[in-house]
């Protein structure tokens, strides 16, 4: 939907597509989740810098979870479609869970960033089923299904294949 049919709405409903529109990188017209995701980088070296216990990226998570349903929710009724390419908090929640057990250092985080990408790009199953959820829970869970996936991934390539 076009900015200007969102003339009548709400200061709580301009908050509400800024937060799921991933503060405006959602809203940028190619690959709009790629974009969005980029936020993987602020949120890792937040957990890298902090050293956060697995247990602390599990809360953040789970935070992001319960403030990211109603929101994506009320954006996607906004935008008028079940999913909307510009909500992006779905790819943003994610990312506590890809690194949670990684070793965060700098390589880590793109390749977690890569794989992550590519998960929620290609969604082997059941990522994309997790799409059939209703409203914004379904918005949010096949991008958390893309994220575990990544996450394994990385934790393999940081034990076995690879001297992160």
């Amino acid at each position: 939907m076009p900015e200007s049919g969102l003339k009548h709405i709400t200061a709580a409903d301009r908050l509400v597509l800024l937060t799921a529109e991933g503060f405006g990188l959602g809203m940028i017209p190619v690959a709009p989740g790629t974009f969005g995701s980029l936020w993987a980088f602020p949120i890792g070296c937040l957990l890298r810098e902090s050293q956060a216990a697995p247990l602390t990226c599990i809360v953040i998570w789970a935070a992001m979870m319960v403030v990211g349903i109603p929101i994506c929710q009320r954006a996607a009724s906004l935008r008028g479609r079940k999913d909307p390419g510009s909500v992006v908090w779905d790819e943003i929640t994610a990312f506590p869970l890809v690194f949670c057990y990684s070793d965060r250092t700098w390589t880590s985080l793109v390749i977690g960033f890569l794989l992550f990408r590519l998960f929620d790009i290609a969604k082997p199953a059941p990522v994309k089923s997790f799409e059939r959820l209703p409203g914004g829970l379904g918005v949010m869970a096949d991008d958390q299904i893309a994220a575990v996936y990544a996450a394994a991934l990385l934790l393999l390539a940081e034990s076995y294949l690879l001297p992160l």
